[in-house]
């Protein structure tokens, strides 16, 4: 992934972003006036929906590294076969000339 001047990934920067935002949701939960039922119960909400969010943003994540490979392969397969042409070309060029020289 890409990195900024002080060398931190974007990866980095969002997972430090989700990890304080849950910490912020648990600790306004832990200090918020409500039965321990009730508590148990926000809590096995938030940890289902970030559980989610995490799979989510890991789909995403995985799907955008899967096109920048495909991408990548193509390029390649496209440069290989003007490369190969041009060797061919130089190759028949080469023979022409040593028919050349030998007649």
């Amino acid at each position: 992934m890409a990195q900024d001047d002080n060398g931190v990934s974007a990866s980095t920067v969002l997972v430090s972003f989700l990890a304080g935002a849950a910490l912020g949701a648990g600790l306004a939960l832990l200090y918020a006036p409500k039965s321990g039922r009730e508590m148990r119960d926000q809590i096995g909400d938030l940890t289902d929906d970030a559980v989610d969010k995490i799979k989510e943003y890991a789909k995403e994540a995985q799907d955008k590294i899967k096109a920048t490979l495909e991408e990548g392969k193509e390029t390649i397969m496209e440069k290989k076969s003007i490369l190969s042409s041009a060797i061919e070309a130089g190759r028949e060029a080469i023979q022409k000339e040593k028919e050349k020289l030998g007649a």
